[in-house]
């Protein structure tokens, strides 16, 4: 089985081999994957990031030996914290994302494979301490964001592609969809005791978790419907002020460790 690495910006993870297939997730630059299958130009993958399964284009990846892979997964990593930054190496200049990872980081410096990259911008260390404090921080440089279904970067995200990047940064691994990551952590047992850094479940007519968001202080919410922005959570579920309703039906809270 091979392993590759994202080594542009960021490329789209599709249901089926066709560029015209619907986009279900993204990789980020320097997030690495297994190989399951191959038709054509195009991989079946697995990605390490959150355990997703989709299609991505053989041509935007770069196949990676089974020792780089396990040098680059060893903490700690490195993601970057910046909303963007510049890379560059040799082969020219790349704009990279928030949430990205930089694999073998050391002093402005990276590696994939033999090609070196460096770069001056805003770093986070995962895997050396507790950063579940910094979540609401982390997840606040993503406001604005427009939403895109299928999205985990800047440039637009869905709900869990929103949470599953901002706890990537504090060196939590979620796994892709809202109804996946609701199987996750331990149950908060109401609303009122719920801290920043919490995740929020919601739940449609057939009783289907189909939203998440982060608990903030003050009985805030922030989440991406719409765009990346903050509304109010009570027990009944979310409160948008400006169309004065509520938009989602709280079903539980969860806390991630």
């Amino acid at each position: 089985m091979n392993s590759g690495i994202c080594n542009l910006s960021v490329i789209p993870l599709r249901t089926e081999p066709a560029d015209k297939s619907e986009m279900v997730s993204q990789l980020l630059f320097g997030e690495t994957f297994e190989v399951l299958e191959k038709n054509k130009q195009w991989l079946r993958i697995r990605t390490h990031a959150d355990d997703y399964s989709g299609w991505i284009d053989a041509k935007q990846i770069k196949l990676i030996s089974t020792e780089f892979l396990k040098k680059t997964l060893q903490p700690p990593q490195t993601i970057l914290l910046d909303p963007t930054a510049v890379a560059y190496s040799n082969k020219g200049s790349l704009l990279l994302l928030a949430g990205s990872s930089l694999p073998n980081y050391s002093e402005n410096k990276f590696y994939i494979a033999d090609e070196e990259y460096k770069i001056e911008a805003d770093t986070i260390e995962t895997g050396v301490k507790d950063l579940t404090s910094r979540i609401p921080w982390f997840a606040l440089k993503f406001a604005g964001a427009p939403y895109l279904w299928g999205g985990r970067s800047l440039f637009g995200m869905d709900c869990s592609g929103f949470t599953g990047v901002v706890f990537k940064m504090a060196g939590i691994q979620l796994r892709r969809d809202a109804w996946q990551q609701s199987e996750q952590g331990i149950l908060v047992s109401f609303i009122d005791v719920a801290r920043a850094g919490d995740l929020a479940f919601f739940h449609n007519e057939e009783n289907k978790i189909t939203h998440v968001g982060i608990i903030l202080e003050g009985k805030k919410i922030i989440h991406a419907s719409g765009s990346v922005h903050i509304d109010t959570v009570d027990h009944f579920g979310i409160y948008n002020e400006e169309q004065k309703r509520y938009t989602h039906q709280l079903r539980f809270v969860k806390r991630m460790l």
